[in-house]
């Protein structure tokens, strides 16, 4: 079984910044990327940004030059500092972890989401 632990959502004003962090334990034995997905009312599930295991990233159009992801890979956290933030980055944002456990098995984990809103 592997966890993911989410934290640092909130309500910012348009402009201003938050981080999210997600801790990922349990059975994992390598991961193979780290990364955020976002789901907005009425909206499908998309991705934000990815990080993989060596290191390389890929971040959707609309947060480049806004957010960063970076990972730690001692204690397999995964961050998201989004700055400038306006209103359509409102959304749960959702951590996701893929990889595989001691036993070699693939895995994939999703967290319970955060809140992210966007006042204007």
């Amino acid at each position: 079984q592997v966890q993911l632990v989410e934290s640092g959502g909130g309500l910012v004003q348009a402009g201003g910044s938050l981080k999210l962090s997600c801790v990922a334990s349990g059975n994992i034995f390598r991961i193979i990327a780290m990364g955020w997905y976002r789901q907005a009312p009425g909206k499908e599930r998309e991705l934000v940004a990815v990080m993989d295991s060596s290191g390389n990233t890929n971040l959707t159009h609309s947060v480049k030059g806004r957010f960063t992801i970076s990972r730690d890979h001692v204690s397999n956290t995964v961050s998201l500092q989004m700055n400038k933030l306006n209103p359509q980055d409102t959304a749960v944002y959702y951590c996701n972890v893929h990889g595989t456990t001691n036993r070699l098995t693939y895995f994939e984990a999703w967290g319970q989401g955060t809140q992210v809103t966007v006042s204007s």
